[in-house]
């Protein structure tokens, strides 16, 4: 249920699809559905992995003229990891990268931008950790500055507490705080099942957000 991410990638070979069937945004009065979200990962050479990302939004209330749907927040990158870790069943801190373009919208910004992050994880029997701190040349052509940071608890519970809390400031438009509480429920081995309560705000808006998804591994 996460803007941010970890610095693990899918095996060489398989693909991870992360996949949000249905949500529901309020930004200020207007209301938004998300049907669905999607991130497809394939596993590459090299401890490195292909993500490919985008979402259907539909206008609940639409003002005159605009369009019904939209598809937003495109992209494709390419996670490395820099560092074994944790996250790989070896000692210390996992350290990765992620990079790439930001596509243009259908119905939405036109423009490509561009991207690169910096991911470190730790892991304990109690808690996992995830921060990221990412730059990027906006849609708009703006630089722009993320930092994310998710908690997690116990990995071997079949059902786990998450949360995740992130400020985002493009140049010349509002700074967006934003911060989620949730759960990740593992069915099976290579099925997960996940739920998010956001609330966020940007300038004088206030964002209300229920993120439903799973994230299923085959290959």
């Amino acid at each position: 249920p996460y803007d941010s991410t970890d610095a693990d990638v899918a095996k060489q070979g398989e693909f991870e699809l992360e996949l949000g069937p249905v949500g529901r945004r309020r930004d200020g009065s207007k209301r938004i559905a998300v049907a669905p979200a999607v991130i497809g990962n394939l596993g590459l050479e090299g401890n490195r992995e292909l993500v490919i990302q985008g979402q259907r939004e539909v206008a609940l209330d639409r003002e005159p003229g605009e369009p019904r749907s939209a598809i937003v927040d495109n992209g494709v990158f390419i996670k490395q990891v820099l560092r074994q870790g944790a996250l790989q069943d070896a000692s210390g801190p996992s350290i990765a990268t992620e990079y790439g373009l930001l596509l243009p919208s259908v119905h939405g910004d036109k423009g490509t931008g561009l991207s690169v992050a910096g991911i470190l994880s730790q892991r304990t029997e109690a808690v996992s950790v995830h921060l990221n701190a990412a730059l990027a040349w906006t849609r708009e052509h703006e630089p722009d500055l993320f930092l994310g940071a998710i908690l997690e608890g116990p990995y071997s519970w079949a059902v786990r507490p998450v949360a995740e809390v992130f400020g985002e400031q493009a140049s010349g438009s509002p700074r967006i705080t934003s911060g989620l509480v949730g759960a990740i429920w593992r069915f099976r081995e290579g099925l997960s099942f996940d739920v998010g309560i956001r609330r966020a705000h940007d300038g004088n808006e206030t964002i209300r957000e229920l993120r439903l998804g799973l994230t299923w591994t085959f290959g």
